[in-house]
């Protein structure tokens, strides 16, 4: 290594040893105002779901509805799917929670986030934990890779016991079915690398009703599993 190389390696450190308390302000930030937020259901899904659309139209109601029924709604901050759940939201004058992420292109906050709730991230995994922390349910409607991160996300982290189980349901069968078939097929019964009974963690279905239901039943039915609380677990 020359001295250049040595050099450069020492900015680099001490530029990461900065990057810390660009973290812990962030983090800090993003708990003082999600702390003050009653209790919400998250939704992800595309950012290139066009208004109009299928998918955009049941979001939009699918937030209305969580709103009638008590809960906030989460979202991505930015277009797509996570326009039409704060639009659904903001209509049914529920919270509407948008999580923004700086991209170097695409990403700009929707309209319909209400302002003291409109929260700007820098860092991809500080915006999953407030995701993840915060939500006291999860709808994961048709998506990307981004869609596919967090909802993987959330299950590793219900799987692992890292996060205390909270429902996450599967919005579209169309969409969610080849996976869920490739997932019994090939990572359960081929190699084993499940449990059976973690195909119970992602639920598929077409129903609003339904994924109320599953909601509501898993923190107001018999036995009363949930708590609606922050998920303190994951810190």
């Amino acid at each position: 290594m020359t001295k250049r190389q040595q050099k450069e390696w020492h900015q680099l450190n001490a530029e990461n040893s900065w990057t810390m308390f660009k973290v812990i302000s962030e983090f800090v930030e993003g708990f003082e105002k999600m702390n003050k937020i009653d209790p919400c259901v998250s939704i992800f899904g595309s950012a290139r779901t066009k208004p109009g659309t299928k998918y955009y139209e049941l979001a939009t109601q699918m937030a209305a509805r969580l709103c009638d029924e008590g809960y906030g709604v989460i979202t991505g901050g930015g277009p797509g799917i996570m326009e039409a759940g704060n639009k659904g939201a903001k209509e049914a004058n529920g919270i509407s929670v948008g999580l923004n992420i700086e991209l170097p292109f695409e990403q700009n906050s929707n309209p319909y986030i209400d302002p003291d709730k409109n929260i700007f991230h820098r860092y991809f995994f500080i915006r999953k934990v407030m995701f993840v922390k915060y939500a006291q349910a999860f709808i994961a409607m048709p998506g990307g890779f981004g869609t596919l991160d967090e909802l993987f996300e959330v299950l590793t982290l219900i799987q692992t016991t890292k996060i205390s189980p909270v429902p996450v349901i599967l919005f579209g069968s169309e969409f969610w079915s080849g996976m869920k078939e490739w997932i019994t097929k090939v990572m359960l019964e081929e190699h084993g690398n499940i449990s059976p009974e973690d195909l119970d963690l992602i639920p598929i279905t077409d129903d609003m009703d339904e994924v109320v239901k599953i909601i509501n039943d898993f923190y107001q039915g018999e036995g009363h599993k949930g708590e609606l609380e922050p998920n303190y677990t994951l810190i």
